[in-house]
């Protein structure tokens, strides 16, 4: 018998993990699609919804802040909802990240591409 033939067991092996964690990335970008996060800022006057990816999906502003004289409150009001929207919503991503990929002994805070 030849040494290493075993090893293309482990291939297999492998090549199906890889299959199986292809498709569970799938999933998982399907679901952090539908999933949704909330940013605000101004004590709830400005708030921003985007999807876990990051995608920016709804913008409410109070109808108060609406002073000509404010806009510049107001913009910074809006980019500082968006920010805190899109931060929870990487937050999120890495907590399902981390939460899919825990059997895989991959090193923890390994960023997977996407």
């Amino acid at each position: 018998m030849i040494k290493g033939l075993g090893g293309f067991g482990d291939m297999a092996k492998m090549m199906t993990a890889a299959k199986d964690m292809q498709e569970k990335m799938g999933r998982m970008q399907e679901e952090m699609s539908r999933i949704t996060v909330t940013g605000e800022s101004g004590a709830g006057l400005v708030r921003a919804t985007c999807t876990a990816k990051g995608e920016l999906t709804a913008l409410e502003i109070d109808p108060s802040i609406f002073v000509p004289s404010e806009k510049e409150v107001v913009e910074d009001l809006i980019l500082a909802a968006i920010k805190e929207a899109q931060r929870a919503a990487e937050e999120k991503m890495q907590a399902e990240m981390s939460r899919m990929t825990e059997g895989l002994g991959l090193p923890p805070g390994m960023k997977l591409p996407f």
